[in-house]
């Protein structure tokens, strides 16, 4: 039976209800509250500085704080620099009438003018310090208080230019869209989205088309969504977690200490990163630097890499390390791009390069200096580096002694450059000291009646300018068993003691660095030393000092060797650092003949060649051994022998009547001749007074001859006498 089924109800649910319409303007005005209320308190947040870190407050202080040295520094540089002029003018007005100004104007002229250069140079040795706390919160503050004025002086319309500051905080373009009037709408942008206290603003939205052209066209670059911003820093080279770990490495972080960074690891525009921070306060920068080779190692790169500073305290460190060698490759002395007069008293002169790539200048003030190495490493040439660079100062008066007797030396003697110069002598070389010893006395005397108890730049002229005693190979003089050695190093060690302050300054090289050739008693006295590679830690402490090559500093462990790259004890900067000398060569590119003639000229203009000027320490060797080393001698070759750079008028016209002798003889044709033919032939002179004239020069009275086509013996001069003495007063 069939059953009868009912229809199944369908259950279809009911239609929404829509929700009510809001209208625009109620929306509009509900998010312009919200974006409101964002905006208000990403102003609060700036206005406080919130988004300025402890690092970015430690930064700007740093630099305000840069900007008033540099400022100061400037201020002085003036200062002394009138304060001189003055001195110079009162001189130049005194020599001309004596009565227009007085000693005592002269006297307070000249001391005011050694302070301020004192000053200056008391400005310049201080280090650039970190911000103290106090400095750190005074820049806080100041920038609070210029972000309330742009506030206050903008209201609302300040809010773009708000904008575009947390833009540049963000990406570090300031000002930008202001300046290219899109701030308002970007500005507002900004500020009024969604803001968590604390978070920096973010980047904008690259997923808006139109903001993203807009950057796109302002930055006039491509800029990729996930790709840093355009304006972005590069990343640091290093990271704070990247530090603490080498640190803690080398033991210099223990346990649960921490270091406190004051200023963030950041790479500069040259590629280097620094970073300024303080260590645990068991531990100090000292011994820090004593462990750079390993701390080098443990951040990845070599020691010539990374730089210790001490940034003020005894605690805080400034680091310094770059990812290339600065001293893989050579580079020429900058004299010979700029060979100029220099002030090697006041600045120095440009010697070698450090691992920063600054270029070091060694002053030749109140420091002698030792520059010591094996055979080919570079010794010679970080000599000539300084040497040559004194050349270019005319109150310098090199006296050099060579250990040698190649022409190393011999452009000095041949420029007229060295006062004096003379090959492997140590009976000269004695004398020289005895001479400069007794000047030392006489340069003191003269010190102290210009009222100084030293030498300053202002009295430099006037005690005869500086002593710069050069002696290459020092071994030559000093070692165990060599003629006169107890002798010269008694003067040497005297001299080192008691006459830098006089201007009497040395340069000691040599290839033997150890402890019988250059006594303590005598390196301790040498202030700048210079160690290029060495074969043992024994002969590197000999350079540089006791305990060196435990510190770090070991002349023996160069890897790899480099010609002119060494260990360097600069007194004028305070520090012993790696350093290497600027290439300079002679034997194939001439560049020290070519570097000493323009010096030569420059001596020349000021009188200052050999011959030019009087001389009391070569009058002193002359009188003591009968010959000169002016300017290398005779013939300009290290040989000592006549003083022919300083003939008086009498011995001038001596040779002049000789050589107008031979040229007369040469005319007739023959060897022998009779004074009045000779007189007749030359002209302006009688008989009688060319006679008088080869006798005083040493070609004796006359003597029995033969002339061609005469009978019988007459009264004359063989060529031969009056050559020899012609040679004689030439010095050959």
């Amino acid at each position: 039976m069939a059953t009868e089924t009912e229809p199944v109800e369908q259950q279809i649910p009911p239609k929404p209800t829509d929700p009510p319409t809001v209208p625009r303007a109620t929306r509009v005005k509900t998010a312009f509250a919200e974006q409101r209320k964002h905006a208000a308190a990403r102003t609060r947040d700036w206005l406080a500085t919130n988004d300025l870190d402890h690092l970015d407050i430690v930064e700007a202080a740093t630099k305000k704080k840069d900007k008033k040295y540099d400022e100061k520094l400037v201020q002085q540089e003036r200062l002394a620099g009138e304060a001189v002029a003055r001195q110079k003018v009162a001189h130049a007005r005194h020599d001309t009438d004596p009565g227009s100004v007085s000693k005592s104007e002269l006297a307070a002229l000249t001391g005011r003018a050694a302070a301020e250069e004192a000053r200056l140079e008391t400005l310049r040795a201080k280090p650039k310090l970190p911000p103290t706390d106090r400095e750190i919160t005074a820049t806080r503050a100041a920038k609070k208080a210029g972000r309330a004025a742009i506030v206050a002086g903008g209201g609302i319309a300040a809010l773009p230019v708000l904008g575009a500051t947390i833009e540049q905080a963000a990406t570090g373009q300031p000002m930008l869209l202001a300046a290219l009037g899109t701030a308002a709408g970007y500005g507002w942008y900004l500020v009024s989205r969604p803001f968590d206290a604390g978070q920096p603003a973010p980047a904008p939205n690259t997923g808006e088309q139109p903001l993203a052209s807009a950057v796109v066209n302002l930055a006039k670059q491509e800029f990729q969504p996930g790709q840093r911003e355009f304006n972005a820093p590069p990343p640091p080279a290093l990271t704070v977690e990247q530090l603490e770990d080498a640190l803690r490495a080398i033991g210099e972080i223990r346990g649960e200490e921490k270091i406190q960074i004051l200023a963030v690891p950041q790479r500069e525009k040259d590629g280097n990163t620094t970073v300024v921070f303080d260590l645990p306060p068991r531990t100090t920068v000292a011994e820090l630097k004593k462990k750079l080779p390993k701390l080098a190692g443990a951040l990845g790169r070599d020691v010539s890499m990374v730089d210790v500073t001490k940034a003020g305290t005894e605690a805080r460190a400034s680091l310094w390390l770059t990812d290339q060698d600065a001293f893989e490759d050579t580079r020429p002395s900058p004299l010979i791009k700029a060979p100029s007069q220099l002030d090697a008293f006041k600045d120095g002169v440009p010697v070698a390069w450090n691992k920063r790539g600054i270029t070091i200048r060694l002053a030749i003030n109140n420091q002698s200096y030792v520059i010591a190495g094996m055979t080919r490493s570079g010794k010679g040439v970080g000599a000539s580096n300084l040497v040559v660079g004194t050349s270019f100062d005319p109150r310098i008066n090199l006296r050099i002694v060579a250990g040698k007797n190649n022409g190393e030396w011999d452009p000095y003697a041949k420029t007229g450059v060295a006062s004096t110069y003379f090959k492997p002598n140590p009976e000269r070389l004695l004398a020289l000291l005895q001479a400069l010893l007794a000047d030392k006395d006489r340069r003191e005397r003269d010190l102290g009646a210009l009222g100084k108890s030293k030498l300053v730049g202002p009295v430099i002229e006037q005690i005869g300018g500086i002593e710069l005693l050069v002696i290459d190979e020092l071994a030559t003089y000093t070692r165990p068993g060599k003629p006169l050695r107890d002798e010269i190093l008694e003067a040497l060690i005297e001299l080192s003691a008691v006459a830098a302050g006089a201007g009497i300054l040395m340069v000691l090289i040599t290839q033997y660095p150890e402890a019988d050739v250059i006594p303590q008693a005598l390196a301790m006295n040498c202030g700048a030393r210079w160690a290029m590679r060495v074969e043992n830690a024994t002969q590197s402490n000999a350079i540089l000092g006791g305990g060196q090559a435990s510190a770090g500093r070991d002349a023996s462990k160069f890897d790899p060797p480099r010609p002119g790259f060494g260990w360097l004890v600069n007194p004028f900067a305070g520090v012993t650092d790696l350093a290497r000398s600027f290439d300079l060569d002679e034997d194939e590119r001439g560049e020290i003949t070519m570097l000493l003639e323009k010096a030569a000229k420059i001596r020349e203009g000021a009188g200052r060649l050999a011959g030019q000027w009087d001389d009391p320490i070569e009058k002193h060797l002359l009188n003591t051994t009968g010959l000169s080393s002016a300017a290398g001698g005779p013939k300009r070759d290290g040989a000592p022998g006549r003083n022919v750079l300083n003939h008086t008028p009498e011995q001038r016209f001596q040779v002049k009547c000789c050589e107008e002798a031979l040229k007369a003889m040469d005319q007739l044709g023959r060897d022998v001749a009779q004074l009045d033919e000779m007189a007749s032939i030359i002209g302006a002179i009688t008989s009688d007074e060319l006679g008088k004239a080869l006798r005083a020069a040493g070609a004796g009275g006359t003597v029995k001859i033969t002339l061609p086509g005469r009978e019988g013996q007459v009264r004359g001069y063989r060529r031969d006498d009056i050559k020899e003495a012609l040679m004689l007063l030439q010095g050959d």
